[in-house]
């Protein structure tokens, strides 16, 4: 075994600078196909490996499925040579970086799943070799690279800070957001002993704009934890201030409007339907269950999400009575529209999405339902809700939505005419108060 150093002839640092390096990401979905283009754009050439076959031969023709990705730049990339996509992993033995960007969700007791980062593991512990730098970039809780990642790559006989190098770095990308991209986001790094910590800054730092060494492995993994537990925990706080001021005939949203006037001491969250996406749902869970290790109990997190899981039956229960007050009609003989499916406005990100669940329940109490998504034409295959795959989006028109009884509007996107919306739907029950922000007054809305 060829011992890495950590001094300025260490190999693998040399490679970073000189962009001989090669990288390889696994996982190319929301997370992973975005990194490895950008580490493509920074001189590296790249190997995107994913387990689902169709995606490498979409990635070769140029054709992105992420829109933080576009199709031109990522073609330009493959046309060069510095992108390619794959589901051999074999390919992994020629890669020095190799960056692990799979799911990390929870099982249905809410309790991590981290199968996904040990399959990958285990599939780069076949073809593990000296000087190679394997870093983590999964959301999980504090202790996971160093107690689950290191023992797998180190029955091979090969140790961590000597024959290769072990990082995380948290992912932070927000789909939709087109002020920060990849490159752009401020990057938390850390190793496993100096080595890894040089290796991580040099690799990191050839990619992004900003790089925040952090000294522990488990640092970095709070770091993320943190950032996400503190978005759950307020958005918890206004749901529950929403539900408590609408007892009181006060417009959560107007308070919140007023007090973000506040130049300090004071940062505005806004309530909804539940939450979504891949980060604030589940994150949360990931430190509650770590925590019961060290016999702590994390009841402040615990009931963030207790209030945030309940959000759907809340809008439902909004829902059923503007029907009973507004149209003398029962939930079960109403047809429901729901308007949005994806977890936030104007992507088609549909994981761990509130709109799944307001479908559930809507169908488990016998409403008719139908959905409307600019973005998302037809639900895609999920774990969870695999029974309504292939629901089309109905067109939003007129005709349409005449023969609804209410519109549900769970995801605020920009593309949808809600002057239309408002002009002809019976009633219409508004979870993110876009008609009030959009100036658009009619008493056939109902905030929930």
């Amino acid at each position: 075994m060829a011992a890495v150093t950590t001094q300025e002839g260490n190999s693998i640092v040399r490679r970073i600078a000189d962009r001989t390096a090669v990288a390889g990401v696994i996982g190319l979905g929301y997370v992973g196909l975005p990194l490895a283009v950008a580490v493509g754009r920074a001189g590296f050439r790249t190997i995107g490996f994913d387990v689902d076959a169709e995606k490498p031969p979409r990635l070769a023709r140029g054709e992105s499925y992420i829109d933080a990705v576009s199709g031109p730049d990522l073609k330009a990339l493959v046309e060069s040579g510095r992108l390619r996509a794959t589901d051999d992993f074999a390919g992994l033995a020629e890669c020095d970086v190799i960056v692990i960007c799979v799911p990390t969700p929870l099982t249905r007791y809410r309790e991590p799943d981290l199968s996904f980062v040990e399959a990958s593991t285990r599939t780069i512990a076949r073809h593990l070799r000296d000087g190679q730098l394997v870093v983590l970039e999964s959301t999980t809780y504090p202790g996971t690279t160093r107690e689950v990642l290191k023992p797998i790559l180190e029955e091979t006989g090969l140790r961590s800070g000597v024959d290769f190098f072990l990082g995380f770095s948290p992912e932070r990308e927000d789909p939709g957001n087109r002020d920060f991209a990849t490159a752009s986001i401020p990057k938390i790094v850390a190793g496993d002993g100096p080595g890894a910590a040089e290796a991580m800054e040099a690799f990191y730092g050839a990619v992004v704009d900003k790089v925040v060494p952090v000294s522990t492995l488990d640092v970095a993994e709070a770091v993320k934890i943190t950032e996400n537990v503190f978005r759950a925990v307020n958005i918890a706080l206004v749901n529950e201030l929403k539900m408590v001021f609408e007892r009181m005939g006060i417009d959560v949203w107007e308070v919140i409007e007023a007090a973000k006037t506040k130049p300090f001491g004071y940062m505005p969250f806004y309530p909804g339907p539940g939450l979504g996406g891949h980060c604030i749902p589940i994150d949360p869970f990931y430190l509650t269950w770590k925590s019961r290790e060290f016999e702590i109990s994390t009841r402040f997190i615990e009931l963030a999400g207790e209030i945030n899981i309940a959000m759907p039956r809340y809008v439902v229960g909004r829902l059923e009575e503007a029907l009973d007050r507004r149209l003398s009609k029962s939930l079960s003989s109403s047809r429901i529209l729901l308007l949005g499916l994806s977890y936030k406005k104007n992507v088609a990100d549909v994981r761990e999405s509130p709109s799944f669940k307001l479908l559930e329940i809507l169908e488990s109490r016998g409403a008719s339902i139908g959905y409307h998504d600019p973005h998302v034409p037809v639900v895609p295959p999920t774990r969870e809700h695999g029974r309504y795959a292939g629901m089309p989006s109905v067109p939003l028109t007129a005709d349409e939505l005449s023969g609804y009884d209410a519109v549900l509007l769970a995801t605020d996107h920009d593309d949808v005419d809600y002057n239309l919306i408002a002009r002809t739907s019976r009633l219409i029950v508004d979870t993110r108060n876009i008609f009030a922000r959009l100036g658009i007054r009619s008493d056939r809305v109902v905030k929930a």
